[in-house]
């Protein structure tokens, strides 16, 4: 029974054993990381669970409330979501494919051609924008509400 323990099929037996296991290192951390006191009792844990589902699903909702209104509306979700994380391996790994996925965006925005690009296509905008205010102070000329005569 030993010497199957490396098997793929047996990740999941418990979250020492991936931590241990030099094979499954790509999964370690992945589980509960509530106290042992905690997880060696099945209602106690349960509870836990339902209580950090509870309070990641407000801070989440939280977050959905701040994305139209003024607030850190993502970091919020975000915020959310590594409570969850702290529990549910499902929400560890949507954790790691986001943060892959931001590393991924940081690097192409950084990369020298791309960087180039932006800053050209920002300059010529500002081009336009400036001429296009420029026509309009031409032909309107500015005036100031203070020296707006009533008719």
């Amino acid at each position: 029974m030993n010497t199957g323990s490396n098997r793929p099929g047996e990740v999941a037996v418990a979250s020492d054993e991936t931590k241990v296991d030099g094979v499954h290192s790509e999964q370690r951390g992945l589980g509960s990381r509530a106290p042992e006191f905690i997880k060696a009792r099945r209602m106690l844990h349960l509870s836990w669970q339902v209580g950090v589902f509870v309070i990641g699903l407000a801070v989440v909702v939280a977050g959905i409330i701040m994305l139209p209104l003024p607030g850190p509306g993502w970091v919020v979700i975000f915020g959310g979501m590594a409570i969850w994380a702290t529990e549910f391996v499902w929400a560890q790994l949507v954790l790691r494919w986001t943060k892959r996925k931001v590393t991924e965006a940081a690097e192409r925005a950084l990369d020298p051609k791309v960087r180039r690009r932006n800053i050209i296509l920002t300059s010529v905008g500002l081009v336009i924008v400036g001429v296009l205010v420029g026509i309009y102070l031409w032909k309107f000329g500015i005036v100031m509400p203070w020296k707006i005569k009533d008719q």
